[in-house]
């Protein structure tokens, strides 16, 4: 059955049954997250999502099917997501899927415990980590899916300066969003590149605008800004979660793109719109090499 925008997230796993597969969705606790979680816990999968505490853990999981799980992860730390990492390799040594969906956006000028840059820090290095370190429990037929956005076209990556260190004066929270979009996609299509070989393929989404908790941080300037454009490029409809989340849970089951990877998607397909810059597989080798400086960490496996 084809599906498109206006699809749900119960209609994306109508008839699938995911007895068996461990599926572990950052960033659980709200939002596109807690749906993703919901959906594929329903089709019988064991589902680990994450949360910035216990108490957020505990709360989150009260509303799912009985046996999701959580675990506390804090992308803004280095330490905390090590610290995960180990705890879901000790308890699920096989992860079928892995759904980088956790993130901010558009957030005032900021900086993670380890000093970089809030949104780069948040929604590209800590799922770095956090997927190279997950690398030993994922296996043939396992599938990432990273969160990116089509705010990817406001920035390709500050190469000089990613973390704004050298002029914090230039910082703007839509480009630096777009350049933490952007970094999903170039980092999906290098992972994707170093793992086919072991049968494990990566995927990045666009999830469409849709009304969650990611709005947080906007300030009202930044706010009067995304309007701006919306109304400028005649945007579609904002979405509602459920309609939000189908694309991620339809790129985390579907068979259609076993043998497919490395792509960007949107609206339960293959996207055919992005930035030239990021599918470029040059910048996607340079930034996985960026990236492992940054954490401190070169990956081997």
């Amino acid at each position: 059955m084809p599906f498109g925008p206006d699809s749900t997230t119960d209609e994306v796993v109508a008839g699938l049954d995911l007895t068996g597969r461990t599926v572990v969705v950052t960033g659980g606790t709200s939002g596109l997250g807690h749906e993703s979680a919901r959906v594929l816990a329903g089709a019988g999968a064991r589902v680990v999502l994450t949360a910035r505490d216990r108490d957020k853990g505990r709360t989150a999981v009260a509303d799912l099917p009985g046996g999701v799980e959580y675990a506390v992860l804090d992308l803004t730390s280095l330490a905390s997501i090590r610290a995960c990492a180990a705890e879901l390799r000790a308890r699920h040594p096989r992860i079928d899927v892995l759904v980088n969906n956790a993130g901010v956006m558009a957030t005032p000028l900021a900086r993670t415990a380890d000093g970089f840059e809030l949104q780069f820090g948040t929604n590209h290095l800590g799922h770095f980590l956090l997927t190279n370190l997950l690398v030993p429990s994922l296996d043939k037929g396992s599938r990432v899916v990273n969160l990116s956005s089509a705010g990817h076209v406001a920035s390709g990556i500050r190469w000089d300066d990613p973390n704004y260190e050298d002029a914090p004066q230039d910082y703007h929270p839509w480009k630096a969003y777009g350049a933490s979009k952007t970094a999903n996609i170039l980092f999906t299509l290098e992972l994707d590149r170093l793992l086919r070989a072991r049968g494990v393929r990566a995927c990045a989404v666009h999830p469409g605008m849709v009304a969650t908790s990611l709005g947080r941080h906007l300030t009202r300037d930044a706010g009067r800004d995304l309007q701006k454009k919306v109304t400028a490029a005649n945007m579609p409809p904002i979405k509602r979660i459920p309609n939000g989340a189908a694309t991620q849970v339809w790129a985390a089951t579907t068979p259609d793109i076993d043998d497919v990877g490395g792509r960007y998607l949107a609206d339960c397909a293959i996207a055919a719109d992005h930035a030239p810059w990021a599918l470029d597989e040059g910048d996607a080798r340079r930034l996985w090499g960026l990236s492992e400086t940054l954490v401190g960490e070169v990956f081997a496996w």
